[in-house]
């Protein structure tokens, strides 16, 4: 079986960075959201914006970070990331325990986090192409999609718990100190790195910035799925802050049911990740990112029937299940598309520029959603986003947009062949 495949130990210490990372998040879910209605009692404009702020100014700290991530080594670029992103959250229960926790430390806290995270993922995804073969990036990229999932399942209902007994900020220390052990994972790869070279001679900054923008919409299969993903993700996010505010601050839901609520239907999650590499071998990537990618889409609207008590948290877990099953399998087979038609030189710029149109996608629909929920409340605001997004899946590419990975070395191997060398076309 594929998910049994042995894909080396610098592979495994690259996977248990992720994992350590994922159950810190996973128990870290939802903190800020919750610190801010809980602790500084904000309101769903202010939380909304905490969602969408923070993410905004770090996509915008980070456009210069791509062409940078680009040409260093990725493997010291991470470790880096990783310490930032520690330094940064853990001031937020020092200052807590110093009485002095306040709002724009949240905004700021959340903006170094962001821009970390948009490095960091630029730089672990070229490094990956490093680390397995080509026909190994489904598999891998399946394990870290189940490894998303099963933090999410297990780190929620954990972290509301802790949050119930020792305080809002307890999960935030775990947070941090994922991403210290995190660095320290990535440290033991052994692997030797050449230092990349700019391969076209001294250009601008300007230019190197836009390389990533310029590769994804240049490409017929990678610009419709880029555009479907900024709706999908930044529509399905929006949602989050106005369901803290919804379900625990309007429909009276414990911290440990709020975190429940997200947690269980992450089984799908494992499932969907599971089956991503087997799926795909028998229907393709085209039919998986097209039938997938549709259904993920179509359950958002569920959540604006949410009611109290047991029959509301059961509606928002039967929406959550469809909704992550699908993703589940369509992310890693995404993922996968994405590094194959990907040249090397511009790896990580592309991932760069693909975080940062999602940040931005995210930080814009959440601050729409905060600003229309202020207006009109959580729950209108939840339906505006469930009826947009059923417009999502005419975005998704046709077949004769999608090139398959096998078409694709076929293609490159002809142009080996056929193609003249700069000599000769010099003469």
């Amino acid at each position: 079986m594929a998910a049994r495949r042995r894909l080396g130990r610098p592979f495994g210490w690259l996977w248990g960075a992720y994992a350590v990372r994922s159950y810190g998040s996973g128990l870290g879910f939802g903190a800020f959201p919750l610190i801010a209605v809980l602790v500084l009692h904000s309101s769903a404009a202010q939380v909304a914006a905490l969602s969408a702020v923070g993410p905004a100014v770090g996509a915008l700290i980070a456009l210069p970070l791509g062409p940078w991530v680009e040409f260093h080594r990725k493997r010291p670029v991470m470790i880096a990331m990783d310490l930032a992103r520690f330094a940064a959250m853990a001031t937020v229960p020092i200052a807590y325990a110093l009485g002095h926790i306040t709002f724009p430390q949240l905004l700021v806290v959340s903006a170094v986090v962001a821009a970390a995270k948009i490095a960091f993922r630029a730089g672990s995804g070229a490094y990956l192409k490093t680390l397995v073969q080509p026909d190994d990036l489904l598999v891998a990229n399946a394990r870290f999609e189940s490894t998303t999932w099963s933090s999410t399942a297990i780190g929620p209902p954990l972290g509301g718990a802790a949050i119930g007994m020792f305080g809002p900020v307890v999960t935030v220390v775990a947070d941090a100190f994922s991403y210290l052990f995190s660095a320290l994972a990535v440290l033991a790869i052994r692997i030797p790195e050449e230092r990349p070279r700019r391969t076209r001679g001294a250009r601008t900054r300007a230019v190197d910035v836009v390389d990533g923008w310029r590769h994804i919409l240049g490409h017929p299969g990678l610009r419709p799925l880029y555009l479907n993903n900024l709706l999908v993700g930044g529509l399905i996010m929006a949602t989050e802050p106005l369901l803290a505010v919804l379900l625990v601050g309007q429909l009276g839901f414990r911290p440990w049911q709020y975190g429940l609520a997200f947690a269980a239907p992450c089984v799908g999650g494992f499932i969907g990740s599971r089956l991503a590499h087997r799926v795909t071998s028998r229907y393709g990537q085209h039919r998986v990112l097209r039938i997938a990618g549709t259904l993920r889409a179509v359950w958002l609207l569920g959540l604006a029937f949410v009611g109290r008590g047991t029959e509301g948290l059961v509606i928002v877990m039967a929406v959550e299940f469809a909704i992550i099953i699908n993703m589940s399998l369509y992310n890693p087979v995404l993922a996968t598309y994405r590094l194959e038609h990907t040249p090397k030189a511009v790896i990580a710029r592309t991932l760069s520029a693909w975080s940062i149109g999602s940040s931005v996608a995210i930080a814009a629909l959440t601050a729409l959603g905060g600003l229309l929920a202020d207006l009109t409340g959580p729950r209108t605001a939840i339906t505006v986003a469930g009826l947009a997004v059923l417009g999502t899946p005419l975005l998704l590419p046709r077949q004769d947009q999608v090139v398959s990975s096998e078409e694709r070395r076929r293609d490159r191997e002809e142009a080996t062949v056929v193609a003249p060398t700069n000599e000769e076309v010099a003469r």
